[in-house]
């Protein structure tokens, strides 16, 4: 059995480290209130049996929270006074400086939670120690001196989670969505250089990627681009490639027909486009941004975006070539097509392509076969989206995420106009809505008594947040704030007027509703009385951000959190609180946002229906899923759920699976298997345990991951039920 350390090392579990702490305990206590040896080694044996109950590696601190409770239960709580100020001591000389251990240990590479915090991080590669160890360096600066000791502490005992502190210390955004349309055809500068609009499709592809990589290096969340921005530059290259033919036709003295002369011009298109498609997707998987890893990017597929129906069946050409690219994969090192986490696609569902007459059928059938394959792209429904966002005009809007959920609320400009891309996310702050429930212990009263403390706690903590970001002179990052990803400000400006107004969003998360109402009424989201206090709370979320905004034209939104880490984070911090509670904290993880439990029992179509209620409360961004089989031989099923996102919720995805081990060339599931008390990716057909040797994707987070998973968002990934 392993055991993770403090500075998140790995190490092998010794009983007698633990026969030893309780020993000097005992020790350091009069005679006649002493424990026996057997009292000792039968508690030591009792912890291992509880480690071991975990199916997964325990952190140091767990191990000791079962010896108190142990030496506790034995009546010997002299010793268990003596082993608890022991603790204590030993805590208060390590946080004297914990950043230097933290650094060396990424450095040395035995940090076993740097290894699983980003699943598309690779904490091996220089890039991602350097980004690691300035982000230690940046969160002891937030801990120390910018944040109120207050959030610090609540972060760190799981009230709340105030995300992304490693990069909190610099004047940084969350994530965005590029005005790729404004850069492309008005020019841009990248470090220096005028780059001004681009002559060709391929080129203009070209550019796009390295606007995506410099976006990715001056904000840490993630950013959208919308294909229809690069479909203009569809009818520059086939102009420029007409008026090649004609040349090589006029050089050759041959009579050419025009319909001909159509055709070897739409040929050579088609072969632009494709060249073009492969820069996206090769260059963006391939990309190194300055944070150690690929680029976080959505790319934006929505017909409706087009200006009139030449654009529209040129954004068509150029949506079928992203669609083939990407069910083919990428090349893994052993020459196999596998699957690659980016770019993350999303496909609108809407009345040109979801019923078997409509133009674009073809599009949506070749993304059912996509999503079979490689888990993208994923669906917005337009007509559900219309539906639920209406600007102030009156009328309902449909657009794209920034990265994997999260959305921008509904924004006329000053010219009447809605507006979507150039704007921006300042930060996000989540609330531990299981912490709340336990915290009240079954009662109501004080359940909205506490409910109503975290909301302030939270409320402080996104205030800190908008604070950071206020004053910020548009030089920090020019891509963004002066070359066009965001605004046209002059060198100098401040982006303060980006700040308020509904320019931008700032998002209060939440995450575990579902423990949450499971630990207050004892009812799950499927039943009726759950569903209702859970949609009671998720409206009471809803008053609180309308109520800031109202107070401080800032535009608060509820944002349904995508934990990674943060899930096992919760869930150690509650176990240690208030123990381990059937149905509440007896994972090593919590649910994420609304989601209904993934081990609950339902099928597809009641899932995506329940969630839709939930998923029309959190308008500053949500996603729904259903887990399936490998559907590539049931495409007719996968089409099935396509049509009932289109009817009945916004924006939901299907989790296929998508591995393949480089040893004996298995192309299926690769398995988890409980091994020595820890969780172990395990090839079903050659027994292969090396990660290194094996290509895994799974959707975790709206995001697809491929660098693996800390232990407890590994059980949640290996106890998720299938819905169809």
């Amino acid at each position: 059995m392993k055991i993770i350390k403090r500075n998140g090392s790995e190490a092998d579990f010794d009983i007698a480290k633990i026969v030893n702490a309780i020993s000097k305990a005992n020790q350091a206590v009069e005679e006649k209130v002493r424990m026996t040896p057997m009292q000792i080694e039968r508690i030591s044996e009792s912890v291992v049996l509880s480690c071991e109950q975990l199916g997964r590696s325990p952190i140091v601190e767990e191990i000791q929270d079962m010896v108190e409770h142990q030496i506790m239960a034995h009546g010997a709580f002299e010793v268990a006074k003596a082993y608890i100020t022991y603790r204590y001591t030993r805590n208060l000389v390590r946080q004297s400086n914990t950043t230097d251990d933290k650094i060396l240990s990424l450095i040395e590479l035995n940090n076993e939670e740097a290894k699983q915090e980003n699943s598309n991080k690779n904490p091996i590669v220089n890039s991602t120690q350097r980004d690691y160890m300035a982000g230690e360096v940046s969160r002891d600066i937030t801990n120390r001196i910018l944040l109120p000791q207050e959030i610090v502490d609540a972060h760190n005992e799981g009230i709340i989670h105030f995300h992304d502190s490693d990069y909190f210390a610099q004047h940084m955004h969350n994530c965005d969505l590029v005005n790729l349309e404004d850069m492309l055809q008005n020019g841009t500068v990248i470090t220096g250089t005028l780059i001004e609009r681009p002559h060709s499709f391929s080129t203009a592809c070209n550019i796009a990627t390295q606007i995506i990589a410099q976006v990715a290096s001056n904000q840490y969340g993630g950013q959208s681009i919308s294909l229809t921005h690069l479909a203009p530059f569809v009818q520059v290259s086939r102009e420029k490639i007409r008026q090649q033919v004609l040349r090589e036709i006029k050089e050759m003295g041959v009579e050419v027909s025009i319909d001909k002369i159509s055709k070897m011009v739409e040929a050579r298109l088609r072969e632009e486009i494709r060249r073009g498609v492969q820069t996206i997707q090769y260059q963006v998987v391939t990309l190194l941004t300055t944070n150690g890893q690929a680029p976080f990017v959505t790319v934006f597929m929505y017909l409706g975006e087009a200006k009139n129906e030449q654009e529209k069946h040129d954004l068509a050409l150029v949506i079928e070539e992203m669609l083939e690219q990407r069910c083919q994969g990428v090349k893994n090192e052993k020459g196999v097509w596998v699957t690659p986490a980016f770019p993350k696609l999303v496909y609108v569902l809407e009345e040109d392509n979801i019923r078997p007459n409509a133009p674009y059928y073809y599009l949506t059938e070749l993304a059912a076969k996509c999503t079979a394959k490689r888990m993208v792209p994923d669906y917005i429904s337009e007509k559900i989206m219309r539906r639920l966002k209406i600007d102030k005009n009156g009328d309902g809007q449909c657009y794209t995420c920034m990265g994997c959920r999260s959305f921008l609320t509904p924004y006329v400009n000053e010219k009447g106009e809605p507006q979507y891309y150039g704007r921006f996310n300042q930060g996000v702050v989540t609330v531990n809505l299981v912490d709340i429930g336990l915290s009240a212990d079954k009662d109501m009263q004080k359940f909205w008594e506490v409910f109503d403390e975290r909301m302030e706690l939270c409320h402080k903590a996104l205030q800190c947040r908008h604070e950071r970001l206020s004053g910020t002179v548009s030089d920090v990052a020019p891509i963004l704030w002066q070359y066009g990803a965001l605004a046209r400000l002059k060198k100098g400006e401040k982006i303060d007027k980006l700040l308020h107004g509904g320019y931008s969003t700032i998002s209060l998360g939440y995450a575990g509703l579902w423990e949450c109402v499971y630990s207050m009424i004892g009812k799950k989201l499927t039943e009726p009385e759950g569903e209702a206090f859970g949609l009671e709370i998720m409206k009471k979320l809803n008053e609180y951000t309308a109520k800031w905004k109202q107070a401080e034209n800032i535009d608060y939104s509820l944002y349904g959190t995508p934990l990674e880490s943060t899930t096992y984070k919760f869930a150690k911090c509650l176990q240690k609180r208030f123990g381990v509670i059937k149905g509440v904290t007896d994972k090593g993880y919590i649910t994420n946002s609304y989601h209904v439990h993934v081990t609950e029992d339902i099928n597809a179509f009641d899932k995506l229906a329940l969630e839709s209620k939930f998923q029309a409360l959190s308008p500053g961004g949500a996603i729904s899923y259903v887990e399936v089989p490998n559907m590539q031989n049931n495409l007719e099923a996968v089409m099935q759920v396509i049509r009932f996102i289109y009817d009945n919720i916004m924006y939901a995805e299907l989790n296929t699976k998508s591995d393949y081990c480089q040893v004996c060339g298995w192309d299926g599931e690769i398995e988890i298997q409980e091994q020595d008390g820890k969780l172990v990716w395990t090839c079903p057909q050659c027994g292969n345990q090396d990660q290194d040797k094996m290509n895994v994707a799974r959707r975790t987070c709206g995001y697809i991951g491929t660098q693996y998973w800390n232990q407890g968002r590994t059980q949640e990934i290996k106890e998720r039920v299938m819905h169809l």
